[in-house]
Formats: structure tokens, sequence, C-alpha cells
């Protein structure tokens, strides 16, 4: 899956195989082939699992829009 990363300061993109987000009615999960979908950020942890490693990314608010296995997240770090 495609991700890119849009912060006021920087934007960053990369390939995941799973991302984990703090979806302001629950966390959860995005794997390749989810279902679209656009939904609001609470403060907490991004994280996304590529090559075997996992990185994070500490987050106040934002928005997650999933379309076609391309993830964009907006937020505030």
């Amino acid at each position: 899956m495609k991700v890119t990363v849009y912060t006021p300061e920087w934007s960053r993109s990369f390939d995941a195989e799973a991302v984990f987000l703090p979806g302001s009615a629950a966390p959860f999960e995005v794997l390749p082939g989810h279902a679209p979908l656009i939904s609001t950020l609470e403060a907490g942890q991004v994280r996304w699992r590529s090559g075997g490693k996992e990185e994070t990314l500490a987050v106040k608010t934002g928005a997650v829009r999933v379309a076609a296995d391309n993830i964009e997240i907006c937020a505030e770090v």
C-alpha cells in the first residue's frame, strides 16, 4: 500500500504492509484491499509495518482517507 503523510511542516510517502491508526471512534488497522473509508484521528501513535520493521509517528489530531490501497494521512504532530 502507498502511504502519504501530510503535516503542516513536511510530507512523506512510503510503502507499507499494514497501518495502525488511532481513529476517533476506536483504533483500527488498514491492510491491503481495505474498504474505502474516511476517519478522523485522535491523539496517539500511527504505526506502520514495512519490510519487517515497524515505525511510529505521534499525532495530536488529524484525518485519514483510504481508497484503492492508497492511504492519505493529514495530521498535526
